[in-house]
């Protein structure tokens, strides 16, 4: 109940955060094109907490111009309100649209801004939680970031890795000419060619060879299309080379086989099926190689022997079974050799966050262009029960974590708001360059028409997601 209660409040904080920036990125361009904001919600509902601006300084009408209606009373100043269900928001404009405006508040509205302006409106939504991406990552980069080498450890002899040349102790370089410096940039990459047909290239460091790179092509045919929650690297059957660890449970998750078997955190596996259990990674090969199936136990928990018994989950991963239990080791101490800092000077950080910042843009266009043409299964689109999980693990463990997970949400946030649906920031952004090329505003019915698809898509999306949530819970 108490990680349910973490998870809800990690979620709630993680999206005040994404929605407050780009909320303010359309209040702030707005403000600088004098389109008066009637109100800038975080959350929906109703208010718990209100409080108003300034009201915008009356105009004095030019000379020589009629005015046929006055406003009786002058406009107030923005109502920033804190809403009741925290789980969006929403800046309110002046819009003759939205109801009557008199003539002498005109110059205030919206729709009355060149078009080019309201152009600028729009995008600067999306716009800003790039720029949140950027200033998360840059702060990473100032302070340092952390990584484990990608040197290779012992693989399975039927795997991809090893049928193409790989073996234990090379380093990993590159994969297909982009430089790989820590095993997280190695995934991502991965990550990248899922769907994909034909070779990756994998520049690897080999001691064998003095240390000079040699190249290695592992075959794909539409790689993990059909995965739910694809592991690349583990489907390739390329390991991390770990320093040796005892077998120590560290963390059990809730409701999973372990916490049914009743092994706790802090329990040392002496044995699996009558098998000495000498390391982590002697423990984790029993456990994956008989998913379904009871694996006996004996556990030294506090200096007093106890046996138990385990049913592992069961995963499928490129048509093969393996076994999980949900638990987790204490945590690996790597030796400094293999340990991975990457800092930039504060003055500069911005390059390589603005750097990464894109390649995560470019990474999630494509990875939505593949689901949309079933290049990547469908079931790997998350909702907010998986956000909330993620959220609370990031927030656990530690802020270089969470700022990680900030930013690739908000790139996420950006680009989903930035795709041509109408009721999103890019179906408006559409109409506008259509008014823009044509010198016209699209047609009201073809917007009303708009709105209603651009929202059956939207709840439809929703509903798919919350449904992939509540399957893998």
């Amino acid at each position: 109940m108490l990680e349910v209660l973490q998870s809800i409040v990690a979620l709630i904080v993680t999206l005040s955060i994404l929605v407050t920036i780009h909320e303010f990125g359309h209040y702030w361009v707005a403000r600088l094109c004098n389109v008066h904001v009637l109100r800038f919600s975080i959350g929906f509902g109703k208010a718990i907490y209100t409080r108003r601006g300034k009201p915008p300084a009356p105009v004095p009408v030019p000379e020589g111009q009629s005015v046929r209606t006055r406003s009786n009373e002058p406009l107030e100043g923005t109502e920033y309100a804190i809403a009741s269900i925290p789980l969006g928001g929403y800046v309110k404009m002046l819009d003759e649209r939205e109801g009557f405006v008199p003539d002498d508040q005109l110059h205030l509205t919206f729709n009355r801004k060149p078009v080019w302006q309201r152009i600028a409106i729009v995008a600067a939504g999306p716009a800003a939680n790039f720029l949140l991406a950027i200033a998360a990552y840059w702060m990473l980069f100032v302070a340092g970031v952390s990584g484990v080498a990608p040197v290779l450890g012992s693989m399975d002899s039927d795997s991809a890795a090893v049928r193409s040349g790989l073996s234990q102790g090379q380093e990993v370089v590159a994969i297909d000419g982009k430089p790989v410096n820590t095993w997280s940039d190695l995934n991502f990459i991965l990550f990248d060619r899922i769907g994909d047909t034909g070779n990756i290239i994998f520049t690897v460091k080999d001691p064998a060879r003095g240390g000079f790179n040699r190249d290695y092509l592992v075959g794909i045919e539409d790689w993990l299309s059909d995965a739910e929650e694809p592991y690349p690297a583990g489907d390739l059957g390329l390991t991390l080379n770990l320093p040796e660890t005892p077998a120590e449970i560290g963390s059990v998750m809730a409701g999973g086989a372990a916490e049914a078997a009743g092994l706790q955190a802090g329990d040392l596996i002496l044995a699996a099926n009558d098998v000495t259990v000498n390391k982590w990674a002697d423990w984790v090969d029993v456990i994956r190689n008989n998913p379904g199936r009871a694996v006996d136990l004996v556990v030294d928990r506090a200096g007093r022997e106890i046996r138990l018994t385990v049913i592992p989950g069961i995963r499928e991963a490129d048509g093969k079974s393996f076994g999980y239990v949900g638990a987790g080791s204490p945590g690996v101490a790597f030796p400094e050799e293999m340990r991975r800092e990457t800092s930039y000077p504060f003055y500069s950080a911005w390059i390589p966050a603005a750097k990464k910042t894109w390649e995560l843009t470019a990474f999630t266009f494509e990875s939505l262009g593949k689901m949309i043409t079933g290049a990547i299964s469908p079931k790997n689109l998350s909702g907010p029960i998986t956000i909330a999980k993620v959220a609370n693990t990031s927030a656990e463990s530690g802020l270089e974590s969470f700022m990680r997970f900030i930013a690739i949400l908000s790139v996420s946030l950006g680009v989903i708001n930035l795709l041509p649906i109408p009721v999103l920031d890019g179906g408006h952004l559409l109409y506008y360059t259509f008014e823009l090329i044509a010198r016209r505003p699209v047609p009201e019915k073809v917007q009303l028409w708009g709105l209603q698809m651009g929202m059956f898509i939207i709840v439809s999306v929703m509903l798919f997601a919350l449904i992939n949530d509540i399957t893998r819970l």
